[in-house]
């Protein structure tokens, strides 16, 4: 798994609203989490580790707004929005690895 960049752990810390670097280590952790399962789910490592592509970034985007913190009244929202993500990418001959 390639490195996430500084860039892109603003960019998520930007997303939960989150100005300061405090948790920027959670924050970190839940990326390569993310980046993982979808691994796991059979996306192409290359469309993972593409921090610049809209659709992967979002569904890392859902999936940390759904883990991070203790409570979060929408982690269900969030983890619902992350498989359905999920799931059209695994649909998608672009985004998948060959069989």
């Amino acid at each position: 798994m390639a490195n996430i960049s500084k860039q892109f752990v603003y960019d998520v810390r930007r997303y939960l609203r989150i100005s300061h670097t405090h948790f920027d280590a959670e924050i970190t952790d839940l990326i390569g989490a993310a980046q993982a399962d979808l691994l796991l789910g059979g996306i192409k490592a290359a469309k993972v580790e593409d921090e610049s592509d809209a659709l992967i970034k979002r569904a890392i985007v859902c999936y940390v707004k759904a883990e991070f913190g203790l409570d979060n009244a929408d982690a269900e929202k969030y983890r619902d929005s992350y498989e359905m993500l999920k799931r059209h990418l695994q649909l998608s001959n672009e985004y998948i690895e060959e069989a």
